[in-house]
């Protein structure tokens, strides 16, 4: 497989302040009455309205992303396999890809290719099988890196079987990639290990980063407060309205509130900073004019 030199932290050096991740995409189609799928979530619109899929990337890179995620996030071949259309894992992560590479343009902007986790990122229990998991995973990951993905951005991740096939392919095949984690108050994942224990097992595979993602800002205080932070890292948080895992996710946080919890979170030196299920690019806007104020 090729080797790629994709680099982050290079990208952040040069710009001297954290990069700006994009925001939401599936609650923004939900809140613009575009369809989404029980099984395919978001990654349906790449075949039944491709043009707002296209047109949510470019309103992201307008408000000021340097990464745009595809929209990939249940293009995976267990959501596939489970579903009731007939769409091919090579369509609809081919269509994903090709939407965010369109609306970058001749732009200096990253494409994450995301991978989330096998089945429902907030299910704590697995019902696939120890070889569906790892086929789910390499083939999701090399389709992305084959239609044109800068960099693997696992999502949500928060078991630690999936951690361990996702680092080991990645790190084997010296792939770019980050992993980005979800876990519960108790500062845990949702298969029962510390989330301190998963973190020191990711820094031997030598990610990129390791973020966090989908959680409260108070939930992730906890964390940063009782561990440190020596290694690069980033984060966006949860800004749906309700409880975290709801069918229709409405933004529950403005974007003026959102970035008041951010400000002191930057002296600990970010590599990324974006908003994650309920934003829209107001908050990545509102990223943006904090970073320009700072920085």
């Amino acid at each position: 497989m090729e080797e790629y030199r994709i680099n982050l932290i290079s990208k952040n050096n040069s710009l001297k302040r954290p990069l700006i991740l994009d925001g939401a995409t599936g609650s923004l189609l939900q809140q613009r009455n575009v369809l989404t799928d029980k099984n395919l979530w978001s990654s349906f619109a790449n075949i039944s309205n491709p043009k707002e899929v296209l047109a949510i990337h470019k309103e992201y890179i307008s408000a000021g992303a340097d990464i745009i995620t595809t929209n990939t996030f249940r293009t995976n071949p267990t959501a596939i396999k489970i579903s009731k259309h007939n769409f091919t894992i090579e369509e609809l992560v081919k269509e994903g890809v090709e939407l965010a590479i369109k609306a970058r343009a001749d732009k200096e902007i990253l494409i994450a290719g995301s991978n989330a986790s096998a089945e429902d990122c907030y299910q704590a229990e697995r019902t696939i099988s120890k070889y569906d998991l790892e086929y789910n995973h390499k083939k999701h990951i090399e389709l992305l890196l084959e239609y044109g993905c800068d960099i693997i951005w696992n999502e949500t991740q928060s078991h630690w079987d999936e951690i361990d096939i996702i680092c080991k392919f990645c790190s084997q095949n010296n792939l770019p990639f980050v992993i980005n984690l979800y876990f519960t108050d108790e500062l845990k994942l949702l298969s029962g290990e510390p989330l301190y224990e998963a973190v020191q097992f990711i820094k031997d595979y030598s990610p990129q980063a390791i973020g966090f993602n989908c959680i409260k800002p108070k939930t992730f205080e906890s964390y940063y407060k009782t561990f440190s932070l020596n290694h690069n890292w980033g984060f966006y948080f949860n800004c749906g309205a309700g409880d975290i895992g709801s069918a229709i996710i409405e933004c529950g946080i403005d974007p003026k509130s959102y970035v008041t919890p951010i400000e002191p979170l930057l002296k600990m030196k970010p590599l990324y900073v974006g908003s994650c299920c309920g934003s829209n690019p107001e908050h990545t806007k509102a990223i943006k004019e904090l970073f320009d104020e700072i920085y």
